[in-house]
């Protein structure tokens, strides 16, 4: 039994680290440092600002490549400093006439399909700014997003910045449970993992940027192999271990509607979890905390532990914490269980209120967690299965949010 209870404690200690006691480490160790050190805003001059590229790729996005175009437009940066390359990869609707009619916009077409990591490659080819700027078709930027950005390759040793995701719906029938799950869980989702990457950024550096909102310095670009799933999780993490760091801006941002349903929702989160352990993979020698340090630290404890680990000691806490309340029925064994009982009915609860089209907010939590690890499991079995397609296979959203 004493060898339960001690896999019990170490795995319990492991979750709760993962999910909230690191977070808290980076906090309190922040507010000890920021007592010794305080850190300027770096301010860049009208003429000090770079010349950037606006790189945007795209599969069958008519539907909204205007409003992405008039977004773009409404950037507040100097013309003639900002160029804006679109790459279609394969599109067969109404995306590349629709671009055609906007000369300041250059287009890179091709016909075959080979998916955005590709499209990618292809188009850095024809970029000759210092600095680009990555973001999606689907999502939308505030007017200061670019100069909030560029300021910070002031400091040499940084090589990338990453803006913030923001998950906005749009007001909708209160009656659409699934809808509202969706957009709830990972509005909230996306809330926790902004604040982590503020204390990522302000300690070290941010683990891996979001491909909705984020720029490097050209000469550091990588081509990506092109059967990689997380492209900007890739590209920027090979930034890291040559020694650069990747700044976290969160009054860079850009708007995105939540996932349609549940369903769209998982097959987002999937992909993610299979691109999760091909990342693993791929970054192997990160796991060496003698030689990257502080990098190793973070990723192992922001990254592996949630996409390799934790997902197999959540079912094993469970089955463990059964095993010593049958064997040793203590008060504090007795209230683990009882905790964790109540966790996962109330997960089934926002499950089955999702599916029958009810809101219940106090269950998005905890249905959105196990969604999360549930998903991670799915998505390793989808890579080592090598059933995970590299090509666009678009999640559904809702309708385009409002500009924050």
């Amino acid at each position: 039994m004493l060898i339960v209870k001690i896999i019990f404690w170490v795995a319990l200690c492991i979750v709760w680290y993962s999910y909230v006691g690191y977070g808290i480490l980076l906090y309190i160790w922040l507010r000890i440092r920021r007592v010794f050190k305080k850190s300027a805003q770096p301010i860049l001059q009208e003429n000090q600002l770079p010349e950037i590229t606006l790189l945007v790729a795209l599969y069958n996005e008519a539907d909204i490549v205007e409003r992405k175009i008039e977004n773009t437009f409404q950037l507040n940066y100097p013309k003639e400093k900002l160029r804006i390359l679109f790459v279609t990869d394969g599109s067969t609707d109404a995306t590349n006439h629709i671009i055609q009619k906007y000369p300041s916009i250059q287009l890179l077409h091709k016909p075959g399909r080979s998916g955005k990591v590709a499209a990618i490659n292809r188009a850095m080819e024809f970029v000759s700014t210092p600095i680009t700027v990555f973001c999606d078709a689907n999502t939308f930027l505030n007017p200061e997003a670019l100069r909030e950005i560029v300021k910070h390759y002031v400091h040499p040793d940084v090589g990338a910045v990453s803006g913030e995701k923001k998950v906005v719906a749009q007001l909708s029938d209160p009656s659409q449970g699934a809808m509202h799950a969706a957009g709830a869980g990972e509005g909230l989702y996306w809330k926790y993992e902004s604040l982590l990457k503020r204390l990522d950024s302000e300690f070290h550096t941010v683990v891996g940027a979001a491909g909705e909102l984020f720029s490097l310095r050209t000469p550091l670009f990588i081509p990506v192999q092109e059967d990689v799933l997380l492209d900007d999780f890739i590209i920027s993490m090979n930034i890291c271990k040559d020694g650069y760091r990747v700044v976290y801006e969160p009054k860079a941002y850009a708007c995105e509607a939540p996932s349609f349903n549940l369903k769209e929702e998982q097959k987002r989160k999937i992909r993610i979890s299979a691109g999760g352990i091909q990342s693993i993979l791929m970054l192997l020698p990160l796991l060496n905390i003698f030689k990257y340090g502080a990098l190793s630290f973070q990723y192992i404890s922001h990254r592996v532990l949630r996409w390799a680990v934790c997902p197999f000691l959540l079912p094993l806490i469970l089955m463990l914490n059964v095993i010593l309340v049958i064997r040793d029925p203590h008060p504090l064994y007795v209230a683990l269980l009882v905790a964790q009982a109540a966790f996962y009915l109330a997960a089934i609860g926002g499950w089955v209120f999702a599916l029958n089209n009810i809101k219940v907010k106090l269950l998005y939590v905890p249905y959105y967690f196990v969604f999360m690890n549930v998903s991670m499991f799915l998505g390793m079995k989808r890579f080592f299965s090598k059933t995970q397609t590299v090509l666009w296979d678009k999640a559904k959203r809702q309708a385009a949010p409002p500009l924050q």
